[in-house]
């Protein structure tokens, strides 16, 4: 079985592919045609495939939409990364007054100073960097006992934090995973308030605003193709599809829904970055089935369509029934019309 690419195909287009085959035989819609007694001049094989639709749509490569981070604290920013710097866990982000903002992974920002006997899931977040970073003596649950703020201490002492045993919301930064500096909006020196930088995922993605028009072609977890900048066609996977349309900027342009897709080996992606791609999505696709070239296919006098059916000595014509149509085939059925069957090829 072959998989082969395809484009999608209107009913208008049917139609002018017919008609032109019927032209090409001599005959209109409206006589019935007749069989020349003799092979025709080109024949093709029925044969069986996989025919797959696709809508190409275009797309940018990138590192995500930046998350904004700001400064929590009074004071002076003394040290920043350097753009597109890797950051992982426990690892500094920025230094306000030669204090360092730690990078600690999880789902949500930290949004009070923990201290002993509180508990919630904000303790667990802690406890589980803490423990990640090789700090122990304590449970990973969700209470802040003493023997919490003991390890917090010496993570504290470790960074060069006055050891209180607290730990303060604006000592860390919370993210999902190691992230990559996208943008870097202050300098030593400035008063750390306001945004400080901006950060994204550390692995590219292909962003799609999807006309909503193709919405249903958008499917979590199926697959596409990234044809890249230089003709490079990587295969991807659409990984996030929006669920809230955005209109468009002028009258006339179409309402959007956002679309990400992951492409998992980033090594053929070279050093791109905000770069236009085109994305092919799958539409649809039939396995296993019978299938002529779109150029075979002939409008029969009673308005049906078919192809003409040539055998060792004569030829005739059977209608059959149309289904998909993918890269210049067609899928089709009736009765004298099985694999191998020879079919005429108008010229």
């Amino acid at each position: 079985m072959t998989r082969r690419r395809a484009v999608l195909v209107t009913g208008g287009t049917i139609l002018v592919a017919v008609a032109v085959a019927a032209a090409s035989l001599g005959f209109g819609g409206d006589q019935p045609p007749k069989p020349s007694g003799g092979p025709a001049l080109a024949t093709a094989p029925v044969t069986r495939a996989t025919l797959t639709q696709t809508q190409q749509v275009n797309g940018t490569l990138g590192y995500g939409t930046p998350v904004r981070v700001s400064a929590r604290e009074n004071g002076t920013i003394t040290a920043l990364p350097v753009l597109g710097a890797v950051i992982n866990r426990g690892e500094s982000l920025y230094q306000v007054d030669n204090r360092p903002v730690s990078l600690f992974y999880g789902d949500r920002p930290l949004y009070r100073p923990i201290r002993s006997g509180d508990s919630g899931s904000d303790v667990t977040e802690v406890e589980q960097n803490l423990a990640a970073l090789g700090y122990t003596g304590f449970t990973v649950d969700t209470k802040y006992t003493a023997a919490t703020a003991t390890a917090v201490s010496k993570w504290q002492k470790d960074h060069g934090i006055t050891q209180t045993g607290v730990f303060e919301p604006a000592a860390a930064v919370i993210a999902t995973g190691p992230v990559r500096v996208a943008t870097v909006d202050m300098q030593p020196g400035d008063p750390a308030n306001g945004q400080v930088l901006s950060y994204s995922g550390t692995t590219r993605v292909v962003q799609i605003p999807l006309d909503v028009t193709y919405q249903s072609m958008a499917r979590q977890g199926s697959t596409a193709t990234v044809t890249l900048p230089n003709g490079t066609v990587v295969p991807g996977t659409v990984a996030t599809v929006g669920s809230v349309a955005v209109a468009g900027r002028l009258t006339e342009d179409p309402a959007t829904i956002d679309l990400t897709v992951t492409v998992a080996d980033q090594s053929k992606l070279g050093t791109l970055d905000r770069a236009p791609v085109t994305v092919s999505l799958v539409a649809a696709t039939v396995e296993n089935v019978l299938t002529v070239p779109v150029a075979a296919l002939v409008a029969l006098a009673d308005g049906a369509t078919g192809v003409q059916v040539v055998t060792d000595s004569t030829n005739h014509y059977v209608p059959v029934k149309l289904g998909m149509f993918a890269s210049g085939r067609v899928q089709i059925s009736g009765d004298g019309v099985t694999e191998g069957t020879l079919v005429g090829i108008p010229s």
